[in-house]
């Protein structure tokens, strides 16, 4: 008998210190640690989670695009801005102007 009483008083110390660390009456979430809906900022806070995100992804997209916009790839609008001004410059004669002209075209 006295073995059985050994055990089992250890035990039923340290269940009723069990539940009075797991109140579930706790307002800052379900009683494991976690913050949910039930306390914290709750909705207002996943909604300032999305907005943070979604701008410093969309910082990212215009930073991309702004540097990729200066490598140079525009196309033959740049190419005959470059030709007309070459053509202004008196770099170019008429003939090489107008087969060059042509070729952009194309």
């Amino acid at each position: 008998m006295t073995k059985w009483m050994s055990v089992a008083t250890p035990s039923a110390l340290v269940v009723p210190a069990g539940a009075a660390l797991a109140d579930s009456s706790d307002t800052w979430g379900d009683g494991f640690g976690h913050i949910m809906w039930g306390g914290g900022f709750g909705m207002a806070g996943g909604l300032m989670m999305l907005l943070f995100w979604g701008a410093i992804i969309a910082l990212i997209v215009f930073a991309v695009r702004g540097f990729s916009a200066g490598s140079g790839s525009g196309g033959n609008s740049d190419a005959a801005e470059i030709l007309r001004e070459r053509y202004a410059k008196g770099e170019i004669d008429d003939e090489e102007y107008e087969h060059r002209k042509a070729q952009l075209e194309k």
